[in-house]
């Protein structure tokens, strides 16, 4: 104050080292200051926040890039009808099948040394989790994230994983589960259901925040890309929409739902050929007849058409040409 008496805006970092920040933070907002808080790991969360700092508090989440701020990085301009011009096209896919495999955490793309996302994973569990939830068993939460994170998009029960990695309680799970969301590395999906116990009964989904890590702790052998292109959609439409999935007699990857209200039905498919095309587009359209919705939409990762049946309009799109579009 002595030195900055006119200055009303303070920015601190990895203040969530300092205890009971939130209190200093309120009094001087009190009177009149600004702050910009940054912190890097997950003591700096909403719901902390939330009670002592209630409406008086803005949160800026940083994602890692997308696959336009990934370009940027490259220092590739978007131009026009760039996706239609053969040679740009194939730069463009080139750069994606880079993002697709190697995600869009900063520092990493920058450096290209494969242990900063390691040792990113290893803080979020480590330091973030295991530190401040006291976590006894380390072993066991790594195990199950890591079986997790191997087994994203693919449907998990609690009393599976239980049996799996020998839990001794559902209960841990679920508890170990939900620190993993709070620091934003994964996020689990739910069946769509109109009844909320139906949807905390039914299998979960989980997905992986950025590509990135998939490559780093995942111990699938597979190299398919499929995979991949389904974690990247989930990421893409998780920031504008409520994402759910369909299953019945037949799947749908993902149900988009605005307002308590399916907006539309999506799959992903690295490719529509003679044997999956029929399976995609009746999963589709049985979601779509189950929840009254008009348009759907196959993400592929080069294919494009769109099909009409009945009064129900399917686009078919390139991932990498609706990113470039938005």
């Amino acid at each position: 104050m002595k030195l900055f008496s006119e200055k009303k805006v303070f920015f601190i970092d990895e203040i969530q080292n300092i205890g009971n920040f939130e209190t200093f933070v309120r009094r001087f907002y009190d009177d009149g200051f600004k702050f910009y808080l940054t912190g890097s790991n997950a003591r700096l969360l909403s719901k902390e926040l939330g009670t002592k700092l209630t409406g008086r508090h803005l949160d800026i989440i940083v994602k890692p890039f997308s696959f336009k701020e990934f370009l940027k990085l490259k220092n590739f301009e978007i131009k026009g009808n760039a996706a239609y011009i053969t040679e740009t096209r194939a730069r463009i896919i080139k750069y994606f099948d880079e993002y697709l495999s190697r995600g869009g955490m900063p520092e990493y793309l920058i450096y290209d040394d494969i242990e900063i996302l390691t040792r990113t994973y290893e803080d979020i569990v480590v330091k973030d989790i295991i530190t401040r939830y006291k976590v006894n068993n380390i072993t066991q939460i790594k195990e199950l994230y890591q079986y997790l994170i191997t087994n994203f998009s693919n449907k998990f029960s609690f009393n599976n994983i239980k049996k799996i990695i020998n839990f001794g309680s559902v209960n841990t799970i679920k508890r170990y589960i939900s620190y993993l969301e709070e620091t934003y590395l994964a996020r689990t999906v739910n069946k769509f259901d109109y009844s909320l116990k139906k949807q905390l009964i039914n299998d979960k989904k989980i997905y992986i925040i950025d590509n990135g890590f998939i490559r780093i702790i995942s111990k699938k052998l597979t190299k398919d890309k499929g995979f991949l292109l389904e974690n990247l959609v989930f990421n893409i439409f998780n920031n504008k929409f409520d994402v759910f999935y369909e299953s019945n007699k037949s799947e749908c990857d993902f149900l988009l739902v605005k307002n308590k209200k399916v907006d539309m039905a999506v799959q992903v498919s690295f490719e529509l050929n003679n044997e999956n095309k029929e399976r995609e587009l009746r999963g589709l359209l049985n979601a779509m007849n189950k929840f009254k919705v008009k348009n759907g939409m196959i993400l592929t990762y080069n294919d494009e058409d769109e099909i009409r049946i009945d009064n129900k309009k399917i686009k078919i799109k390139p991932i990498w040409k609706m990113l470039i579009e938005d």
